[in-house]
């Protein structure tokens, strides 16, 4: 039975292929070879098939691996992972706020830009849906990761918010995503239509959606 290798150099290995794989998937499609997968990672094509066994396996790695990312991960950190970038949304000041609603509307801020702006993103997702007829268990990997998965930083903010009283929310999954389709939705929406929100309006429907949002989770009197 054939092992995936182990060990801290085979893990520097997997890394540096799974982001050369990224970069030539989106650059090129899933029609790019796995001779110029491995000659981008700097690795020979046996050493790819060892980690990974077939292109689809590594095309699996790669979408799921970014799932894992925070939003606006366009950082690359030292040990070649991905890091949030400073421009993105600060969640974590929200349990602090003394004005809860001007800090969610200055997060949602943060967070649709770093949507608009995430060109690398839009062009995985743009893949994935061409692609996800080939590749049923990317909607597993989509579904076990939750809402809360794909936004952790939001989760932890609304679980943060609940649990000192100033949110009441009895279903923090269902909360997740009413913020994500409020706040987020309808950049990506009009995105796959080849086109953008206007300034004004998503910032009419940023600053409604938050009150919607706070409204449905007051605390009851």
């Amino acid at each position: 039975m054939k092992t995936t290798p182990t060990g801290p150099r085979a893990a520097r290995k997997r890394e540096a292929i799974v982001r050369a794989a990224r970069t030539l998937f989106l650059r090129e499609g899933f029609g790019v070879g796995m001779d110029a997968i491995a000659a981008e990672a700097g690795v020979s094509k046996v050493t790819v098939y060892n980690h990974f066994g077939s292109k689809e396996a590594l095309f699996t790695a790669v979408v799921s691996g970014a799932l894992d990312e925070p939003l606006g991960a366009t950082d690359a950190t030292e040990g070649g992972g991905a890091a949030e970038s400073p421009h993105g949304p600060d969640f974590a000041r929200l349990a602090e706020a003394d004005d809860l609603a001007a800090a969610l509307t200055e997060a949602g801020r943060a967070w649709t830009a770093a949507v608009r702006r995430d060109d690398e993103g839009r062009a995985l997702r743009t893949l994935v849906a061409t692609e996800l007829h080939r590749f049923p268990e990317l909607g597993t990997a989509w579904r076990e990761h939750g809402p809360a998965g794909h936004h952790p930083a939001a989760a932890d903010a609304l679980r943060t918010l609940a649990e000192r009283g100033r949110l009441e929310i009895p279903d923090l999954e269902v909360a997740v995503l009413q913020l994500y389709s409020l706040l987020v939705f309808p950049q990506l929406v009009f995105e796959q239509y080849g086109t953008e929100l206007t300034d004004d309006l998503g910032e009419r429907l940023l600053v409604d959606g938050v009150g919607m949002f706070l409204h449905r989770y007051a605390p009851r009197q």
